[in-house]
């Protein structure tokens, strides 16, 4: 049966066309306004010459007009290719050349702001010249539900950006199964502070749309002007990735007083460490948290409900509803609680693959019983008794030490709990005795002491697991998703030598 992913803007607006969809400061667009616009920027890019499965990349600030366009492409029968607007020309031209997109939606405002002109022979579309509504009520594309509606292109944290098709029908059961379960309602309203380009940014507007909800966007960066911003517009629910989460803890005014429109925290993205879930859950009591994993080659893959995060901070949940996931050696054998294997993910939510490149497709995207398709993803977890899973590593950051495997996030939870620094990342170099060594990025705190760190770090962490060298940085660089830019990391030159011995 035809569908379209639009269908979740176009139902909400039916519902509650009076109804904010997206708060912009003083600027807010209902659930009718948008579909309007959305049918709008269709109509468009129809009369334009858009044929069914063209890509049309987007280069916009997120708000509105992002989501609008966002849309408009999925109900024209396009395929959204969404371009973070922090890039410069380099990735945006690989991005786009890659994506085979001839459309580039966008405003001259942006383009002007880039150092240099695009790549020559796009085909821009000036979303400001581009009529507020269509002209008539615009029926959506029918689409197959297997067909590609967006392709996303990671973060580039752990290599090279990949671009990973996106099907209308993973993008309606992403948004159904996590709005169902954080029991998102039509009077929340969600934090948008994350860009478009991202899954875990996508999912908060798809969520918006599909309960009816209101998105309160906030491109601000500073950590207290967000939390001003939450308090202000009474956000009830708010999404971050580690980084930022400690950041608004640190600084941001997040431990000062609770917020009491806030009902409800989650994090995505990486690795929350114990402490930060411990120092959230003390600063903002009446909000439930949600520790949630995805990737974006399966959009979603596990949850830990609320009331088990004071039982176990730690743990990453268990999968959705409606997916399976499994623990697995090298060979695809299950291992048994305790054991380290790969996290293999089931579902609705497993995407169609790597765009243009069937070899990376075959390694990652596999056949499983049934005929059921398997990501193999790349993360090593164990689980408990109770079939709860914990985050060890990803297989490519496993640090070799002394002959112990050691998992980056492990040290930096304990460098995290000493007190000493807020925001800590490790990564390896080669060393020739102990095949490699830890290097620790810190960021310390007001009072913090490098000199205590390092005591602490030999008193709580085995010998092979202590880090070899400390390099301290005044912030750790970000990606553009917001998470830490650990190849910056890796390539920056020695500072502070501290052998291991």
């Amino acid at each position: 049966m035809p569908v379209n992913a639009a269908r979740l803007l176009w139902d909400s607006a039916d519902r509650r066309p009076d109804h904010p969809a997206v708060v912009d400061g003083a600027r807010q667009a209902t659930h009718g306004a948008l579909r309007a616009r959305a049918e709008g920027v269709a109509s468009a890019l129809r009369a334009d010459g858009l044929r069914p499965g063209e890509r049309v990349a987007l280069l916009l600030e997120r708000g509105a007009e992002a989501a609008a366009a966002f849309v408009g492409v999925l109900a024209a029968g396009g395929i959204a290719v969404v371009v973070n607007e922090g890039l410069r020309p380099r990735q945006i031209d690989h991005i786009v050349g890659h994506a085979g997109a001839a459309r580039l939606l966008t405003t001259v405002e942006l383009l002007a702001r880039q150092p240099r002109p695009l790549q020559g022979g796009l085909h821009v579309i000036d979303l400001g010249e581009v009529p507020a509504a269509a002209e008539a009520p615009l029926p959506l594309h029918p689409c197959r539900p297997d067909a590609p509606a967006q392709i996303v292109y990671t973060s580039g944290s752990t290599g090279q950006p990949k671009g990973v098709a996106v099907s209308h029908a993973n993008l309606l059961a992403a948004a159904g199964t996590v709005a169902g379960y954080l029991g998102l309602t039509p009077e929340d309203r969600l934090a948008g502070l994350m860009t478009l380009s991202s899954v875990y940014g996508m999912s908060q507007l798809l969520c918006t749309v599909a309960t009816g909800a209101t998105l309160v966007v906030e491109r601000a960066t500073l950590p207290r002007t967000i939390v001003e911003t939450l308090r202000a517009a009474e956000v009830s629910v708010l999404a971050a990735v580690p980084p930022l989460w400690l950041r608004l803890l640190n600084g941001g005014g997040l431990r000062e007083a609770p917020l009491p429109a806030l009902r409800l925290l989650t994090n995505a993205g990486g690795h929350l460490p114990v402490e930060a879930v411990r120092a959230l859950r003390q600063a903002q009591p009446q909000a439930a948290l949600v520790l949630m994993y995805g990737l974006t080659e399966v959009l979603r893959s596990t949850f830990l409900p609320p009331e088990e995060v004071d039982r176990r901070p730690d743990s990453i949940g268990r999968a959705i509803p409606g997916a399976a996931v499994r623990v697995v050696d090298d060979d695809g054998h299950p291992v048994g609680p305790g054991e380290v294997g790969e996290l293999v993910h089931e579902g609705p939510t497993v995407t169609l693959g790597y765009w243009a490149d069937p070899a990376l497709t075959a390694r990652v995207y596999r056949d499983g019983a049934g005929g059921a398709r398997r990501v193999h993803s790349g993360d090593l977890v164990r689980s408990d008794d109770d079939g709860y899973l914990y985050y060890v590593s990803r297989k490519d950051r496993l640090i070799k030490v002394m002959g112990f495997r050691v998992g980056p996030d492990e040290v930096v939870d304990a460098l995290l709990a000493s007190g000493e620094v807020h925001e800590a990342e490790v990564v390896g170099e080669p060393d020739p005795v102990w095949g490699a060594r830890i290097v620790a990025h810190v960021v310390l705190a007001p009072h913090g002491d490098l000199a205590r760190l390092k005591a602490f770090a030999a008193r709580e962490l085995p010998r092979h697991m202590q880090p070899a060298r400390y390099e301290v940085h005044a912030a750790l660089p970000l990606l553009p998703s917001g998470k830490h830019d650990l190849a910056a990391l890796a390539a920056a030159p020695p500072g502070l030598p501290s052998p291991l011995v």
